[in-house]
């Protein structure tokens, strides 16, 4: 439908019938200005501009359009548009989430009495949202210059919309009273109660600005009050709820906590808006209020059903205490010192003995005759009891060490001070201690796996592994012939779960204040003791995150290839530490016959196998970690540079802690 014929038929629509406020010519309207692509601006701005155009040239149909967009906004209620659209609900995260999950299957039911819901019929492209905010702001000035909205007739509904205005803005301040007196807030900041709150002074101010604002709408004689006044209860507002996330950063946060300061934020936000909309004395600032306004409602509205949008809005606060959590625990896995930098061979080469006993029970288990349910527990059991020895033991796992220092290099990145050549050194050590773990886990869980063999074979007479069995462990490293680098991706995405989950956890352990809970059971006490039962807690309020992450990856690992073979999916999993046992085993199953191509054949596929395990995990937590910052790799191009720089310059230092180095830190 062109334009012509579109302000036309509003043109005659009202000229027949003077209340007529139907809204299929304002969405025809809107499709006119919509582009193919929601992403090209330009013709959306080409589109506006004609319309502009079209409606300067005639003056009858700029006078008709404007009496119809009163009409279909004056007819209807549009408080639920200024309170609802673009703010989080009172509901919890699970609810809203089942309820965008519904309404995506049934959409909800259209009411035309409320502004709100024709919005969404109005706008009813998902991605409209994108064109709405390319077009610049002067662009939609000049539409609504051209339309005429600050034409004297208008202002005779200047009342009717104001007074919806002044609803709007009530109902925010009271939902803001209310989350102020939210018992989260206030065990979070106990503060609040001991002084005047301003969560609820501001209501007091609100009120006391609507009765004079009416008043002056009433008789225009009457000296109107600006908001400056409560501007500055909002500020304390928002101060407050900084320093509650400044204590969630210490103390821990919940999905609900995330929830409340989202919802003040936002109410906050609109409840801004609103006053500062209703105080504009000059029309071009209120004309780029409700520019800045329309684009924001426009976004929310496309968004309202989107899952997507429910998890990134709601949990930010979460994910970025997560991923702090892990960061702190990413400290541990770079090295500084040669002291240290042994250390962590030490502890790697440890992890590697107790992989090789793992690698062995979990082949025992492998000549059970059970259904893909016994298997998947019994090698769960094997991974996530052994990994929990290997953290208790304090030794390391190589391939965990990327989820935790993706979220610390992140960390540095999001830093402002952080320069490149400190990030670039940073990398350096990360890089060098990662090299080291993994040396460290194969160089002791081949030897472990290869005498468990030959150990087995002098006490049975008969090889753990048959030459069968040998022929598919070395199939199964095989990286072209089998499916071992996609099932090696599939295993870096466990490593990369397991990382989140240790974060939920100790942020959970902190939060939640499990062990001082845990020792309030008296029935605890009594069979403890008082002083063990402090050290026990102490050591699960420390470390309940990394046991749970270790249990949890377990579980994975031990599981999806079961879960494969019961669905008929071609899914497993491959470890660069088990994939290095489960060749020595083989070795050992073939008599140690194997040619020198095969061998280093299936060493070079053991290599790959890592490297895509640490790829993919390091890839997803950094990806995480960035966008729970709101960080970017701004400087990629340089730090790039300036990593290959370095690496040409100190090749050694990328495998070697320098000498230089330990000197530094022992002076």
């Amino acid at each position: 439908m062109s334009l012509d014929t579109i302000l036309a038929e509003i043109n005659l629509s009202l000229n027949t019938t003077p209340s007529f406020n139907d809204v299929r010519c304002l969405r025809s309207l809107i499709a006119f200005m919509r582009p193919q692509r929601s992403d090209d601006a330009q013709r959306a701005t080409d589109n506006l501009r004609a319309f502009c155009y079209v409606l300067q040239q005639n003056p009858v149909w700029q006078k008709t359009l404007r009496e119809y967009l009163v009409q279909v906004i004056t007819s209807r209620k549009l408080v639920h548009l200024l309170t609802d659209t673009g703010i989080t609900l009172n509901n919890g995260f699970w609810g809203a989430g089942a309820q965008r999950l519904f309404s995506k299957l049934l959409p909800p039911l259209v009411n035309d009495d409320y502004v709100r819901d024709i919005f969404g019929q109005i706008f009813d492209h998902p991605k409209d949202y994108v064109w709405v905010n390319a077009v610049t702001d002067e662009v939609w000035h000049d539409v609504i210059r051209a339309i005429g909205f600050r034409t004297q007739r208008v202002r005779y509904t200047h009342a009717t919309l104001a007074n919806e205005v002044l609803n709007a803005i009530q109902v925010l301040s009271y939902r803001i009273t209310n989350i102020g007196l939210e018992a989260e807030l206030v065990r979070n900041y106990p503060e609040i109660e001991k002084f005047e709150s301003p969560f609820l002074r501001q209501n007091d101010g609100i009120n006391e600005y609507i009765v004079r604002y009416r008043e002056w709408l009433m008789d225009h004689h009457i000296k109107r009050d600006d908001a400056k006044h409560i501007e500055v209860l909002l500020e304390q507002c928002e101060d407050i709820a900084s320093r509650i996330r400044r204590t969630a950063a210490v103390a821990g946060v919940s999905v609900s906590l995330t929830r409340l300061l989202l919802r003040l934020d936002q109410s906050i936000a609109r409840l801004r808006t609103l006053l500062q909309l209703l105080d504009s004395r000059q029309p071009q600032t209120s004309i780029g209020i409700g520019t800045k306004l329309l684009k924001e409602l426009v976004t929310a509205d496309n968004k309202r059903h989107s899952l997507r949008e429910l998890m990134k809005t709601n949990t930010e606060l979460l994910s970025l205490q997560v991923t702090e959590r892990a960061g702190k625990s990413g400290e541990h896995y770079v090295t500084n010192t040669r002291a240290e930098w042994l250390d962590m061979l030490y502890s790697a080469l440890g992890a590697g003995f107790i992989v090789g006993f793992m690698a062995m029970i979990k082949i025992l288990f492998g000549t059970l005759a059970l259904a893909p349910f016994g298997f998947a527990l019994l090698y769960s059991a094997n991974y996530s009891f052994g990994f929990m020895l290997v953290h208790v033991l304090h030794f390391t796992i190589a391939t965990k060490q990327p989820a935790m220092t993706a979220a610390l290099i992140a960390k540095a990145l999001d830093d402002s001070k952080q320069k490149l050549d400190e990030l670039v050194e940073l990398i350096v050590r990360v890089f060098r201690s990662q090299f080291i773990a993994i040396i460290g886990n194969i160089g002791l869980a081949m030897p472990t796996a290869f005498a468990i063999a030959w150990a087995w074979h002098g006490i049975y007479g008969e090889h753990l592994v048959s030459p069968e069995k040998a022929q598919y462990l070395l199939h199964e490293l095989d990286p072209f012939g089998s499916l071992a680098l996609p099932h090696a991706a599939i295993a870096g995405i466990c490593l990369f779960l397991s990382g989140l989950i240790s974060g939920y956890y100790d942020n959970k352990a902190s939060y939640s204040n499990i062990p001082a809970r845990l020792r309030q059971l008296k029935w605890l006490r009594k069979i403890l003791g008082e002083q063990r039962l402090f050290q026990i807690t102490e050591y699960i309020g420390n470390n309940l995150g990394a046991l749970a992450g270790n249990f949890f990856f377990g579980i994975m690992l031990g599981s999806i290839g079961q879960f494969g073979k019961f669905f008929g999916l071609p899914i497993d999993i491959r470890h660069i530490t088990f994939s290095s046992a489960n060749f020595a085993f083989a070795l050992a199953g073939m008599d140690n016959h194997m040619s020198w191509h095969l061998a280093v054949y299936t060493l070079f596929g053991i290599i790959l196998i890592g490297m895509v395990n640490l790829t993919v995990s390091f890839s997803l937590a950094m990806l995480v970690a960035l966008r729970s910052r709101r960080a970017s790799f701004g400087n990629g191009g340089n730090l790039i540079r300036l990593l290959m720089k370095r690496f040409v310059s100190g090749t050694r230092d990328f495998f070697l802690p320098a000498k230089e180095q330990e000197k530094t830190a022992e002076s």
